[in-house]
């Protein structure tokens, strides 16, 4: 068996619908972890779906309780081939957003596979069961092969992605033993291009915060009190007017990471094109920071959102002046930006500009992932750079971070792990959305990507090169 040989085994998995009966199975189990009643199916994921596949390829596998007592469990398996071998750890989180039933296309339902075209419908398939699936597809395919993996594989497959993985962080720091690896490969997120193999190293970080005016207790006729008592939805709207100018660049100082955009980072920014198939929005160019280009306002620098906003009752408006105004806003950020110094940071602002005794400032419901970034240059990018090169003939996108967030600062910094990601889905996947899917020809491909990338992790004397190891 030759290299060329298994990606085409691996191809042929998905050709034979072999890998769609496979997918069709987990996308079943309607695990929402945003659902308290979804408990037992997020149990039943693992002990039924995962855990035979896994056992089968010869893991020895156990499910982890989750140290905060509420969530969902974790599953860790391993197959330990020889302890002096190089260990590759691999995540993925069977958890997905709420299934939105009635909000489907006609024909289409969130817990079961459909294919329509090139395209692959049902919630999980982008994020994250197709790619966690595309993975195991991957290792059990180099198994069946080689006989063998020729490195240490360890896999996490969590329940809580989705509601910001709550007791991951505290296992890893409980129990670090069980984790040891010397690389974290694993796959979420799109690709830059669904045409484009990508290849990224971290995460932007992001916090969630609201900001509130509140003035007095109950609403009053905009009659009788218009001009004499102060409107919370207009003060709190210059408020957030004075965060960034009319094109949405951001003026507070601490907020713009400018350090964070090294000359190794805007040359592995400078040939990427972004495209997220042909349903994508078209991209405001004239919209972000004027100096970059859109590659670098997404993926190497910071962006402010306004996600919601309330004054008053939207869905039955009164003729009165709202005692109160909302809104739910967020930051996602790069390396560079301090994350305990945002919301410190908006209130000086906010002080500044007259509005620090008006406007309050809260991130109450702790929402918060930090921000991550492998070196461009790291020589795990550029060897994993290369077997997907090998594979496609095309050398793939490489991004210095995702442009949304993922729990990689526990793998980087818990423990110590290099992070690369290979990502299956594309940015027009829909997905936390109706209508969720994957596309056939880009899973067709991530198969034999994967194939390739884990029989070279197998096919090379890593005791050669010291940075490859922990």
């Amino acid at each position: 068996m030759t290299r060329e040989t298994v990606i085409e085994t691996a191809h042929k998995r998905f050709d034979s619908g072999e890998f769609l009966k496979d997918l069709a199975a987990l996308v079943a189990v309607p695990t929402e972890s945003q659902n308290p009643e979804r408990g037992a199916d997020l149990r039943r994921y693992l002990d039924d779906e995962i855990t035979p596949r896994l056992s089968a390829m010869g893991y020895e596998c156990q499910v982890l309780d989750n140290p905060i007592a509420q969530y969902g469990p974790f599953l860790l398996a391993k197959r330990i081939e020889d302890e002096d071998n190089l260990t590759v750890f691999t995540y993925g989180h069977g958890d997905v957003v709420g299934g939105q039933e009635d909000r489907w296309q006609e024909g289409l339902d969130p817990w079961t596979l459909k294919v329509d075209g090139n395209r692959i419908y049902g919630r999980g398939t982008a994020d994250n069961k197709g790619q966690h699936a595309i993975n195991i597809n991957a290792l059990a395919t180099v198994l069946e092969a080689r006989g063998e993996l020729g490195f240490n594989s360890v896999i996490l497959i969590e329940t809580g992605e989705e509601t910001g993985s709550p007791g991951l962080g505290e296992l890893f720091r409980s129990k670090p033993e069980l984790f040891e690896a010397d690389v974290l490969i694993s796959s979420d997120g799109p690709r830059v291009d669904p045409a484009r193999a990508t290849l990224f190293m971290g995460s932007r970080g992001a916090l969630n915060f609201e900001m509130n005016v509140r003035l007095r207790k109950g609403a009053h006729h905009s009659g009788n009190w218009g001009g004499l008592l102060k409107d919370p939805g207009i003060i709190l709207s210059h408020a957030i007017a004075t965060i960034t100018d009319a094109r949405g660049q951001i003026n507070i100082p601490e907020w713009r990471p400018s350090a964070s955009l090294t000359p190794q980072v805007r040359k592995a920014l400078a040939d990427i094109t972004v495209s997220a198939g042909n349903d994508a929005p078209e991209i405001n160019l004239d919209w972000g920071e004027e100096d970059l280009s859109p590659a670098e306002r997404v993926w190497g620098w910071n962006s402010f959102s306004v996600l919601a906003m309330t004054s008053g009752i939207p869905e039955r408006p009164q003729n009165a002046i709202a005692p109160d105004a909302t809104a739910f806003c967020q930051l996602r950020f790069v390396v560079g930006t301090e994350i305990d110094d945002i919301v410190p940071a908006l209130r000086r602002h906010l002080e500044r500009e007259g509005f620090g005794d008006i406007v309050e400032v809260g991130n109450d419901d702790g929402v918060a992932f930090a921000a991550t970034r492998l070196d461009p240059d790291h020589p795990w990018v550029e060897w994993a750079a290369a077997s997907i090169e090998r594979t496609t003939g095309t050398p793939p996108a490489v991004l210095p971070n995702l442009g949304g967030s993922l729990p990689n600062e526990l793998f980087a910094r818990v423990l110590g792990l290099p992070t690369l990601w290979v990502p299956h889905s594309y940015a027009g996947c829909s997905q936390h959305a109706p209508n969720e899917h994957i596309l056939g020809s880009t899973t067709r491909e991530a198969l034999g990507i994967m194939a390739g990338i884990f029989w070279d992790l197998g096919d090379q004397n890593w005791t050669d090169h010291d940075w490859a190891r922990k």
